[in-house]
């Protein structure tokens, strides 16, 4: 079950799949073909303990990728290029968007990371909540709303498939 438990937070913490993979992984009996992973057996494991361990790998997920873009984002600033580009485009769009941050930032990245799509989620939320200068106290509470309706979404969807199809699925 710990082998189990641990592909799901590696395929959590995988961009671009994060829990919109792993929760179905989580979830599914039979075999999977998975871009990049090859085919993969469904874990059969039970619903809540997917949903919990995909939800948290996936907070904790955004908390590293915030705090990485943060630090890593100030390297890249010593480079006087690359300096003069952030500040002429991504300074220039923090300014102008400081009031309606202040007003919709919090609600917009958690919606944005909730959208259960390619190209949103916690690493996509991370990335944006940054560049805007959101701060870390607002994109953790995003970026958690967020990633829980996230989680409940493809739960909800994946469950009702499996369901529809005739899949079992673990209570």
């Amino acid at each position: 079950m710990l082998d189990k438990v641990l592909w799901l937070i590696i395929l959590t913490f995988t961009p671009i799949f994060e829990l919109r993979w792993s929760i179905p992984i989580g979830l599914f009996s039979g075999e999977i073909s998975v871009p990049l992973f090859g085919t993969i057996q469904g874990f059969a494991m039970p619903i809540l303990l997917v949903f919990v361990v995909c939800v948290l790998a996936n907070i904790v997920l955004g908390v590293i990728a915030y705090f990485f873009l943060d630090k890593v984002i100030y390297i890249f600033l010593k480079v006087d290029f690359i300096k003069s580009i952030y500040d002429r485009f991504v300074s220039r769009a923090q300014r102008r968007s400081k009031n309606l941050i202040e007003k919709y930032g919090l609600i917009g990245v958690a919606l944005f990371i909730a959208v259960p799509l390619p190209g949103s989620g916690s690493w996509t939320g991370a990335l944006v909540a940054n560049l805007l200068g959101l701060g870390y106290k607002k994109f953790f509470i995003a970026n958690t709303i967020g990633v829980i309706i996230a989680g409940i979404i493809v739960t909800a969807v994946f469950v009702g498939l499996f369901s529809l199809v005739g899949l079992p699925v673990i209570a």
